[in-house]
């Protein structure tokens, strides 16, 4: 899978957040200029120029030194103990509304600088995800292609699985494939008839070449704050936690290591495949919250990840993951 680059990115790579990474890599880290330019896909150049401009703002020795080096730092040690290209992180805040709300927030200006031309998007739903909408301000792209990865729910409120992908995709004057089907259906029949019948076979082959997968996930315990509590009947979540079910990645339902519980609700699920998500040239996984960790590191082992984005809660907790694990 292809590191995202952002060299033509010209809005990001003069942003502080990349400036302040850079600075800490090299000032902090040690890492040579051109090792920092490959770390960050970005020009050695714009590397020089970026650590002149953190000098002349102060900013290595006030803002790396007063908790923004917390989060850069936190992001390094995912990187290193997950295998993964980059990880964002962000502060952590008081609620789990806030946390989806500040996740959701760098998650919308992720994208605004790294989706290009000639892309094919896929994308599932929630809090966090919806919550992008609100720091999403791309140029217009051409030829993009945004594929809703999940079913909706008949009753939607404050989330709308069918106006997050909607607006993502008119944002960028995308051609956007909707997902119109409910998120769960009564029998394994009646989804295998509404893909090969009711004209949901083409999202599914555009599922297959994806460049930017963006998912997210959710915990699955007696006490979850997973969306997919409201939508599952209790008696299938009492028998998930009881097979060792942690997570719900698009409604698919995964045990610590990253593998799918054997469960029949799996045949009634209205989503692209994680096998299908596995091949996209670029995962993006976003998720916050410590009681995330378990679930993070589960969507991981299952799908890969390029790009993650987390809060300090559960970037921590991930780091607590890994060495157990390697106890």
């Amino acid at each position: 899978m292809a590191k995202l680059r952002r060299g033509i990115h010209n809005a990001y790579s003069e942003s502080a957040s990349l400036r302040l990474r850079a600075a800490w890599l090299y000032y902090n880290q040690g890492m040579t200029q051109k090792d920092v330019a490959e770390k960050l896909g970005i020009s050695r150049s714009t590397v020089i120029r970026m650590l002149d401009e953190a000098v002349k703002r102060s900013e290595v020795q006030i803002w790396i030194n007063e908790g923004i080096g917390d989060c850069v730092e936190l992001a390094l040690g995912v990187e290193r103990a997950y295998g993964l290209d980059e990880a964002i992180v962000v502060p952590s805040a008081d609620s789990a509304d806030g946390t989806a709300k500040s996740v959701g927030l760098a998650l919308g200006q992720f994208l605004t600088e790294v989706i290009p031309d000639d892309c094919t998007i896929g994308v599932g739903w929630g809090r966090t995800l919806t919550a992008s909408l609100a720091s999403f301000r791309p140029a217009r792209r051409e030829r993009v292609k945004v594929v809703s990865l999940l079913g909706g729910v008949v009753e939607a409120h404050h989330i709308n699985p069918i106006e997050y992908t909607w607006r993502l995709a008119s944002q960028l004057g995308a051609e956007c494939y909707l997902f119109l089907a409910p998120l769960l259906v009564d029998s394994r029949e009646t989804k295998r008839s509404l893909i090969e019948k009711c004209g949901l076979r083409t999202l599914f082959e555009r599922a297959e070449n994806m460049d930017i997968a963006v998912v997210s996930c959710g915990d699955i315990s007696a006490t979850s704050s997973s969306l997919s509590r409201d939508f599952i009947a209790p008696d299938d979540l009492r028998e998930l936690v009881a097979a060792g079910c942690v997570c719900d990645t698009m409604c698919n339902f995964l045990d610590a290591e990253g593998r799918t519980i054997d469960h029949p609700i799996r045949d009634r699920v209205m989503s692209i495949d994680l096998d299908t998500v596995k091949k996209a040239r670029h995962i993006v996984l976003v998720s916050g919250g410590a009681h995330r960790a378990a679930a993070i590191r589960a969507t991981i082992r299952r799908v890969g990840c390029n790009t993650l984005i987390t809060d300090e809660g559960a970037a921590r907790a991930m780091l607590a993951l890994a060495e157990v694990k390697a106890a």
